[in-house]
């Protein structure tokens, strides 16, 4: 049930100026627009354009920081939008929510995972992964994973207080393996 309704058109000019410039019939982006502020640092922040890291890395990293920050809405979303363009198998989409690092074979996504767990569990790494990753990924790269987390944190943290609904079509969290 959600907390904070997302906002319907007719938008305020200024609301519907940045849902304009995003992918509006998101309800995240109509629950954030209850703030514009808030909403237009969004848009401005987005982390989904090509970066430092392939898209393969960058949805590993956001599918494991929603899951394990519980925000079933957003990992939804990208799997539904993310997770086929990035090549997961079915398998890898739940190890996103029900794996360890083990579960990845190539020595970069299970460092990926590492990372992000350590962030979202510690808000750090220990020197021991930070001198493994830094011996896989560029300088650039290390800071394009830590903002990922972080980002997504605050995204899991909107979605989980203000209850968004899952959108049509995206699933939600698979059952462990029994």
């Amino acid at each position: 049930m959600a907390r904070l309704e997302p906002l319907s058109p007719p938008y305020d000019p200024a609301i519907a100026e940045a849902l304009a410039q995003m992918p509006a019939e998101l309800a995240l982006f109509r629950t954030v627009a209850h703030n514009p502020r808030v909403l237009s640092r969004w848009r401005g922040g987005g982390l989904l354009d090509k970066g430092s890291v392939s898209l393969r890395q960058r949805e590993l990293v956001i599918l494991r920081t929603t899951a394990r920050l519980g925000a079933e809405y957003e990992w939804g979303v990208h799997v539904a939008f993310f997770a086929g363009k990035a090549g997961f198998t079915a398998d890898e989409v739940i190890a996103t929510v029900h794996g360890d690092a083990a579960a990845w074979p190539a020595a970069d996504e299970a460092l990926l995972v590492a990372l992000t767990d350590a962030l979202v569990d510690t808000a750090t790494v220990d020197d021991g992964l930070w001198t493994r990753a830094a011996a896989v990924f560029t300088p650039a790269q290390l800071i394009e994973i830590t903002a990922l987390v972080g980002f997504y944190h605050l995204v899991s943290f909107t979605v989980n207080v203000t209850g968004v609904a899952r959108e049509p079509g995206a699933p939600g969290f698979p059952p462990p393996a029994i």
